[in-house]
């Protein structure tokens, strides 16, 4: 790949690679090219190992540095903004929030990862299935890890015993050196028990280990009990944790490799890890030992054979157990496929209704389409998600005879094949289908189909809309609102029901992403400055006027200066902007508004105003009049925002809209002390609670905003408050640690702070991991307290560098927190 800068297209897929000579680990020269020729050289083997599986990345966005100095690591979860929107990905609910992982299914993922120096890859032992639900584990995995003093050596005596209970059981092994220290062992499962029964079997199998041979293998993670030993380390067959993908590279600082191995070579006294280079040239000569657990498994305790379709076993599932391969013509081989085919179907069963098809990871996912297939997209039509197809069902035509399920003739109405624009598992797919001459469809067409909300997973069907999207393609996103309800299956066919009146709860604010000027290219944009205060929709119906906090928290008695109906226009709108305090300076100022977002008694509020008065700067029109506008492209809702706004001498202004180059404006923004610049595509939707990328914030100092999970008493003058806070970032059920702050703060925040602490005392630390020195004397606190720092740079361990408090973010929850890290190349 020669020269710093590519479009390349991959598997049909185009990408923009950059800085392609970026050295990304120094101690062996080898660069991004490198990695991304030897993701493509390896592509067909470790995406049959990462299929379909939530993937969790490890980046190292200026390579992987040294021994003496490591280069700075992220690990993430969540897909960036940032992401094509073809990407495969899954939208998983945890506990407190809902994660979109990245699902490795193709080379142009892989190739993007490259892009982005993702280079590690890990990901569980189960897949999701079309509808975004969990299937069981088919694999099990055994991560053998030399303690100290032990090593690979001591690693292949426990994997060969390992070896041989599992083949008792019926489970045939391969061994992984893991490019790190020591081994992982699979071995392939049929998908017929849980992860808690899975990872039950590991953990009594690690604990056989450890009764038979205690001087060798051990089961219990603490570290003083591995000295010599090798920990059998079974849980990462629990149904939350990864093991890092057979294939992929290391962050180390040489390019090892996680390779699959055969027991030949495990049993060689010369056994080593391999780079990258040794990997490729494994691959090349067609070895992939991995092979034997993506094509093949068993249960444990049985020696059973068992059939495989190539995953498609346990998706075709539900579709086998509702029909009879005597009673019916309908397929049930699960044939191979070419993976863009779609098929759309007329059914005339107890109802006439169309059946929409199209081809993904081995299956016909299939949505059942009451109404039919859209013909304008003036109106959303309900498609019903039901049980995924074998492929061999894109050809098929007849009658299921009476008695079975769905009895009734069956044409094809259209077939053809589809580009995929984005596909998320239960969530939203957008698709441009091809169909044949003569067809249903009349040509090329493009649509998108979102998920309700209602029914997902189990025996519910998912409920979604399609929308037949414009020849221009510039439709937005299907999503239903309250003035547009779903249809209900039990009376799909009957005249719609009239609108509902929009309701304050089914709006929330749009997010921008961190980005640079370099995101702004390819596009219009139009720029405003960026305003440093805190996010407010206005909601007024008739008679009165409410302003409610980016966190759905009503704050109209804290801002009453804002509420007064005469200030605003008749009628009923929604209306988006910022409200903030100007300082000493006359600039913006967030820590001086900190001083009236914690006041709501009228007596309390009364006296503040006079000291710190507060402004309201509109930048959008969400609804007039009870017409939604959210679907309006940007430039169309700013010109009714501006029709909207009449000057008057209440507190309310709109945030100009600054006709320069944006080089220019940040260097205005710099000059007069100004947080930085909004920058919008004008073409873009309002999209409620989502962060984009169409709305780009260029910061001109870097900024975070943080969890408190800690803190640390104060000497000298603060003994009796606190010295430092520690901070976090969500991460699943815990906070990443990203250090300590203790400078920044008001007296006033002082006084207040140790009261506010002690009221959420807790035993625990909510952190993954906090360095010994900062925990010493450290106490813990429930993470519900947000923050927001300045701060120098991220260290290459991932901690704040320099960190200065900002003020506390009353308008946010800890589970709307995230990385304010700029995407880089």
């Amino acid at each position: 790949m020669p020269g710093a800068k590519e479009r390349v297209r991959v598997a049909g897929r185009e990408l923009t690679l950059t800085n392609l000579d970026k050295i990304i680990y120094p101690a062996t020269g080898t660069t991004k090219a490198d990695v991304l020729a030897y993701y493509a050289a390896v592509a067909h083997v470790l995406i049959p190992a990462a299929k379909n599986r939530p993937a969790t990345r490890k980046r190292w966005v200026n390579g992987v540095g040294t021994e003496e100095q490591p280069g700075e690591v992220f690990f993430q979860k969540n897909l960036e903004d940032s992401a094509p929107g073809w990407l495969p990905r899954a939208a998983i609910t945890h506990k407190d929030r809902t994660i979109f992982y990245p699902l490795v299914n193709d080379p142009a993922t892989l190739a993007w990862f490259g892009q982005i120096n993702s280079l590690e890859i890990h990901v569980p032992q189960w897949q999701v299935d079309s509808h975004g639900n969990q299937l069981n584990p088919d694999r099990l995995v055994l991560d053998l890890d030399p303690g100290e003093g032990a090593g690979l050596a001591e690693c292949v005596e426990v994997a060969l015993l390992a070896r041989t209970i599992l083949q008792d059981v019926g489970l045939e092994t391969v061994p992984v050196t893991s490019g790190s220290k020591g081994i992982h062992l699979y071995a392939g499962l049929d998908g017929s028990q849980t992860s808690d029964q899975i990872s039950a079997f590991a953990r009594e199998l690690a604990r056989a280990l450890e009764a038979d041979h205690p001087d060798l293998a051990v089961s219990d993670m603490k570290k003083a009990l591995r000295t010599g030993k090798v920990l059998v380390d079974w849980s990462q067959n629990n149904a939350a944790k990864t093991t890092i993908v057979p294939y992929s590279l290391r962050g180390r600082p040489t390019p090892m490799v996680a390779a699959p191995r055969t027991w030949r070579e495990i049993s060689s006294p010369n056994l080593k890890h391999l780079d990258y280079k040794a990997v490729m040239r494994r691959v090349q000569d067609g070895k992939d030992p991995f092979a034997a657990v993506e094509h093949g498994g068993g249960n444990p305790g049985c020696t059973e054979e068992v059939t495989h379709d190539g995953g498609a076993h346990q998706r075709l599932a539900r579709y086998r157990s509702m029909r009879d391969p005597d009673a019916t013509p309908e397929p049930f081989s699960g044939a191979s496929g070419n993976g863009d085919t779609f098929v759309i179907q007329e059914h005339h069963a107890s109802r006439l209704h169309f059946d929409f098809r199209l081809e993904h990871d081995g299956v016909l996912v299939s949505w059942a389409l009451p109404k039919g297939v859209p013909e304008s997209g003036g109106k959303n039509h309900l498609a019903v998600q039901t049980e995924d197809h074998p492929l061999d069902y894109a050809t098929f035509e007849g009658a299921i005879p009476k008695g079975q399920y769905g009895a009734g003739e069956v044409t094809i109405w259209d077939h053809g094949t589809y580009e995929l624009e984005k596909w998320i598992n239960g969530r939203e797919v957008i698709a441009t289908l091809t169909g044949s001459e003569g067809g249903g469809l009349g040509g090329t067409k493009k649509f998108a189909l979102i998920h309700t909300g209602r029914g997902r997973g189990g025996d519910a069907e998912g409920q979604w809309l399609i929308h037949l999207m414009d020849k221009d393609h510039h439709t937005s996103h299907p999503r239903r609102t309250a003035a547009e309800p779903a249809e209900d299956p039990t009376t799909a066919g009957t005249a719609a029901e009239p609108s509902q009146p929009l309701r304050a709860e089914d709006f929330s604010p749009m997010m921008a992403t961190a980005g640079t000027t370099a995101d702004l290219k390819g596009s219009d944009w139009q720029f405003e400055l960026k305003w440093d205060g805190v996010r407010a929709l206005i909601v007024a119906d008739e008679e009165k006027v409410r302003i409610i906090s980016r966190n759905g928290n009503d704050v109209t008695a804290t801002y009453p200066e804002l509420t007064d109906r005469a200030c605003w226009p008749d009628g009923s709108f929604v209306a988006d902007g910022e409200i903030f305090a100007v300082g000493p300076t006359g600039r913006p100022d967030f820590g001086v508004l900190q001083g009236r977002m914690k006041l709501s008694r009228p007596g309390d509020v009364a006296k503040a105003r006079a000291a710190i008065p507060v402004r309201l700067m509109l930048f959008d029109l969400l609804a007039d009049g009870g017409e939604d506008l959210r679907r309006l492209p940007f430039a169309k809702r700013r010109q009714r925002l501006e029709e909207f706004h009449r000057p008057s001498e209440c507190p309310v202004e709109l945030s100009p809209v600054l006709d320069e180059k944006v080089e220019h404006i940040l260097e205005s923004a710099q000059e007069l002390g100004l947080e930085g610049v909004m920058a919008k595509r004008t073409d873009s939707r309002y999209v409620s609670g989502q962060r984009t990328r169409t709305w780009i914030k260029i910061k001109l100092e870097q900024t975070q905003e943080v969890v408190v999970g800690g803190w640390r008493p104060g000497k000298g003058g603060r003994q009796s408050s606190v010295g430092s806070l520690l901070v976090g970032i969500p991460d699943g059920p815990k906070l990443r640690y990203v250090g300590r702050v203790g400078s920044g703060f008001s007296a006033r925040e002082l006084e207040e702070l140790r009261q506010k602490v002690d009221d959420l005392a807790r035993k625990t630390s909510p952190f993954d991991d906090v360095p010994r020195e900062d925990a010493s004397d450290a106490h813990w606190v429930r993470p519900r307290l947000v923050g927001e720092v300045t701060f120098g740079q991220w260290t290459g361990a991932g901690k704040l560098r320099h960190p200065v408090w900002r003020g506390w973010r009353l308008d946010k929850t800890a589970d709307e927190v995230v990385d304010e890290v700029v995407p880089e190349g």
